[in-house]
C-alpha cells in the first residue's frame, strides 16, 4: 500500500458524501427513502430520447463522436442562449460554458478562485455538494442567516462588513435543502450588497423549472451581470445521467473556468450534448416538463399533507412552490441522526440536516425530505411511519444533545 504521506494535504478535507452513504445503507428491498436528491426515473423523456438520437445522427454524424471545444458544443450554447432570455438573462454563446453536471462547475470554481483561509459565505443551511467541492481548497465558510424567505440581506451585509469574502454561493429557488426561495425584494437587496461591496456572487439554479405554484422571480444574475456566476443544469428537467450542466460568468472568471476544465477532462460528452441541443432547440423541453411537474405537484401534496396529519405538533416544515425538498425542524436538541437510524429500522429513511451546515453540529434538530421518488400512496406510508418514530423519539431523552 503507498505510504499516507504520499497523499497532498488536501485529501485532510475531502470524505465522502454523507447522503451517498445513506443511500448506500437504505437501498435494500422494501425500503422507502425519502433522502435521496434524485429526480423520478418517470420524469425521464424516454420517448424524445429514442427520436432525437436518430436526428443527432443524422444531423452530425462522426461529429458528434468527436473531440470538441472545451467552452462546449456550439449548437447547445446557441440553444441555451434563447433558454436563458427566458429567464431574463441576456448572454451569447461565447459567454456560456458547458460542465460536466453543476458540480463540476462548482469543483472549478474552487479551484480558480480559492486560496487556503480564504471566506467563503454561503446560506445555513446549503447545498452538501458544493460543501464538498470548495473544501479541498480549504477555505473558511462564513454561515449567513436564512429563514422562509431565504438568505438574510442584513446578516450579509453584517457579514460582509466585519471582514470580505472572496465570494458568496447561494441556491435562490426551491433551495437544496430547505426548499425555501428567495424573495425578489432580497435579491434586490442582495444585488445592492455585492455591487456596494464588490463582491462575486455564485448563484446556483439547478431547481427553478420545477415550479408548481407561484411566478418565476428573475435571477439576481439579471440586476448584477457582471459580478454574477450562474450556474444550472440539465440534470432535473432531462436526464442527470448525461451530466450537462452550464454556467455564465463575467470574462476573466469565464478564461479560467476554461483552463481548469481543460486540465480535467478537455470538455464534456459531445454526444450527450450534442442529445440536450436537440431537445431544447426541437422545443422538446416545453413540451415535456408540464408532465414533470404533473408528476411531482401530487407527490410534494401528498407529502404536505400526510405531514400535517401525522407529524407531532412540535415540528415544523417548509411549503415549498417547488422544487424537490422539505425542510423540517424539530425540538431544540433532538438529534435526527439518532432518529433517522431508528426510521430505518422500520423500512423508512430521511437525510439528517446537520450534514447541510458549514459548522459541525448545526443543525441537529433538522431532517431533508424527498418526494420526488415514490408514489403519493408510498409517500403517506413514509411520512406515517417516520411521524410515530417522531413521536416516540421525543419520549426517549437519549435522542437529544446537550444544548448551550
Amino acid at each position: 500500500m503507498p505510504n499516507k504521506n504520499m497523499l497532498a494535504n488536501r485529501t485532510r478535507n475531502m470524505g465522502a458524501s454523507a447522503i451517498r452513504e445513506i443511500l448506500k445503507v437504505v437501498s435494500r428491498p422494501g425500503m422507502i427513502s425519502l433522502a435521496g436528491g434524485i429526480p423520478a426515473p418517470e420524469s425521464f423523456p424516454m420517448s424524445i430520447v429514442r427520436e432525437i438520437t436518430g436526428t443527432v445522427i443524422e444531423k452530425y454524424g462522426s461529429n458528434a463522436f468527436q473531440y470538441d471545444h472545451t467552452e462546449g458544443f456550439l449548437p447547445l450554447r446557441e440553444a441555451l442562449v434563447d433558454y436563458l432570455i427566458e429567464k431574463g438573462i441576456d448572454a451569447t454563446a461565447d459567454r456560456i460554458l458547458i460542465s460536466s453536471g453543476s458540480q463540476g462547475a462548482l469543483d472549478s470554481l474552487g479551484k480558480i478562485l480559492i486560496n487556503p483561509g480564504d471566506r467563503v459565505a454561503l446560506e445555513a443551511p446549503t447545498y452538501l455538494g458544493a460543501l464538498q467541492a470548495f473544501a479541498p481548497y480549504e477555505p473558511h465558510y462564513v454561515q449567513i442567516d436564512t429563514d422562509d424567505q431565504g438568505m438574510l440581506p442584513d446578516a450579509l451585509e453584517g457579514a460582509l462588513s466585519h471582514r470580505p469574502v472572496k465570494f458568496i454561493y447561494l441556491v435562490p429557488n426551491f433551495q437544496n435543502p430547505t426548499g425555501h426561495t428567495l424573495t425578489m425584494k432580497r435579491r434586490r437587496a442582495i444585488a445592492d450588497i455585492i455591487r456596494r461591496f464588490d463582491t462575486l456572487l455564485v448563484e446556483d439554479d439547478p431547481y427553478g423549472d420545477l415550479r408548481y405554484r407561484g411566478t418565476p422571480i428573475p435571477p439576481i444574475q439579471t440586476l448584477a451581470p457582471d459580478l454574477v456566476v450562474y450556474l444550472s443544469t440539465l440534470s432535473k428537467i432531462f436526464a442527470p445521467g448525461l451530466r450537462m450542466g452550464f454556467c455564465l460568468a463575467p470574462e476573466v472568471i469565464s478564461h479560467w473556468l476554461v483552463l481548469a476544465k481543460q486540465g480535467v477532462d478537455l470538455h464534456t460528452s459531445t454526444f450527450n450534448q450534442a442529445l440536450a441541443a436537440e431537445y431544447l432547440a426541437g422545443g422538446y423541453l416545453k413540451f415535456h416538463l408540464p408532465s414533470i411537474i404533473a408528476l411531482y405537484r401530487p407527490r410534494q401534496e401528498a407529502m404536505l399533507d400526510a405531514m400535517a396529519r401525522f407529524f407531532p405538533q412540535s415540528f415544523t416544515w417548509s411549503a415549498p412552490d417547488g422544487g424537490m425538498f422539505v425542510w423540517v425542524k424539530g425540538p431544540a436538541g433532538m438529534d435526527m441522526e439518532t432518529v433517522n437510524k431508528m426510521a430505518v429500522t422500520r423500512m423508512t429513511a430521511f437525510v439528517p440536516g446537520t450534514f447541510f451546515f458549514a459548522r459541525p453540529g448545526d443543525g441537529m434538530e433538522t431532517m431533508r425530505l424527498n418526494y420526488t421518488m415514490a408514489n403519493e400512496e408510498s409517500l403517506t406510508g413514509a411520512v406515517k411511519t417516520i411521524g410515530e418514530v417522531l413521536q416516540d423519539a421525543l419520549t426517549q431523552k437519549q435522542i437529544y444533545q446537550r444544548v448551550g
